[in-house]
């Protein structure tokens, strides 16, 4: 199964792009949480053990799972060249500017991890001082520094697989991310859709050099010709703008319509799919704080290269029922109970996995949120989440659909 297909987001799903935890959540100091985006320290062993049920539960229900460190090590096995141009560009991305660090640091990675899924690992893991061998005697900033201090940080997000890029039909979106920690994620998905051979020549409608920021969290497929995303904490609307007219100017792409939902600016609505997930035809999982008047731009194809925006306010349901294309039903996070909805929110309560219509993915933890689902007819795939939910983000978050069948 080559190239991407993703023109819903409850179609069957057929491959899933993931990754599982790794060494780089060792690298999580109380000191670093804040800037590295994170709220808590994971416990690695079983934040593994879940994302493997996480996987293996997926792979029971006929979903391919790949690895997005697994893409990525095949993409430059066979090729020296662009091996070199990836340690090269991994190390500027890090922050490394000095000619004697490029070379300490080249030379590190190439010898040590040869192997090239290592290599991947490695550079999502960081590199502390310590690990290199360096005369550390002639230098100020190196004697002045701590031999734990990372030389390059860790990418401890990378378990989210959504945000760094998006499926969108038959294309994808590679992103500019809202902050320095989260952009290096990017780099393989680039590398991977330029390079791969299973991805190669997928169309690319964003790049990650574009000036403004967006992340895939923000981005959902309703249907083949409408796709909706969030301006929020981490996409701009010019972002948005400059998608709508790559998308509606290509002509191998379906969609004719963009929803830009003017979403709270919060940590608890970070992106949309914290706001709204769908679960079957007419079913949505929501966040109860986003019910009531709402505003929502639709982006359209205008003359000459242009966009043509219209402002709507409308209230969400009406808005999905519109583009839907039939009666929608909304259940709140929590069963309606406002205490239950904002504590199983912040564990991800309305972000969902879609595995076919009506059937979905969810977080063990929360069970009223859960009960009320099944009580509305949903299927649920339940996964354990004590260690996983410590990262804020879901089952649809720490995937990335590269194939649904078409409804």
């Amino acid at each position: 199964m080559t190239g991407v297909n993703v023109k819903s987001e409850i179609g069957p799903l057929k491959k899933v792009i993931l990754h599982r935890p790794g060494n780089e959540l060792l690298n999580l100091t109380p000191d670093t949480l804040e800037r590295l985006l994170f709220d808590d320290i994971p416990f690695l062993e079983i934040a593994q053990q879940e994302h493997d049920a996480f996987a293996q539960a997926l792979r029971d229900n006929g979903v391919e799972v790949v690895y997005l460190e697994d893409l990525m090590a095949e993409t430059i096995r066979d090729n020296a060249a662009l091996r070199s141009q990836f340690i090269e560009q991994w190390i500027e991305e890090a922050n490394v500017h000095t000619d004697k660090w490029h070379k300490i640091l080249h030379e590190y990675l190439d010898s040590e991890y040869a192997d090239a899924k290592a290599l991947v690992e490695k550079t999502m893991t960081g590199i502390t001082l310590d690990e290199l061998d360096i005369d550390r005697t002639n230098s100020l900033v190196d004697l002045v520094s701590s031999p734990t201090e990372m030389v390059c940080d860790p990418m401890p997000n990378l378990y989210f697989t959504r945000d760094p890029f998006a499926m969108v039909g038959n294309g994808v979106t590679i992103h500019r991310m809202y902050s320095v920690t989260r952009n290096r994620e990017t780099i393989y998905g680039q590398y991977i859709f330029d390079n791969h051979p299973d991805f190669k020549g997928t169309p690319q409608y964003y790049s990650r050099k574009e000036a403004f920021h967006i992340e895939g969290g923000d981005v959902l497929n309703i249907n083949d010709h409408v796709l909706a995303i969030g301006i929020s904490q981490r996409t701009e609307p010019d972002a948005i703008d400059t998608l709508a007219q790559s998308i509606f100017h290509d002509e191998r792409s379906s969609i004719d319509t963009i929803l830009a939902f003017d979403i709270p600016n919060s940590r608890a609505f970070m992106h949309l799919d914290t706001v709204f997930t769908q679960i079957d035809h007419d079913k949505f999982t929501i966040h109860p704080g986003i019910l009531g008047p709402l505003t929502v731009f639709e982006l359209t194809k205008g003359a000459e290269g242009k966009v043509k925006v219209n402002r709507l306010d409308s209230d969400l349901e009406s808005i999905l029922t519109k583009y839907v294309g039939q009666p929608v039903q909304l259940l709140q996070c929590g069963a309606g109970d406002r205490i239950a909805a904002e504590r199983e929110q912040w564990n991800d309560g309305s972000n969902t996995l879609c595995i076919e219509p009506g059937k979905i993915c969810v977080y063990q933890r929360n069970n009223v949120t859960n009960d009320f689902l099944y009580k509305n007819g949903l299927e649920l795939v339940v996964i354990p989440s004590c260690e996983l939910s410590r990262g804020r983000g879901g089952p649809r978050c720490m995937s990335m659909p590269a194939w649904r069948e078409d409804l």
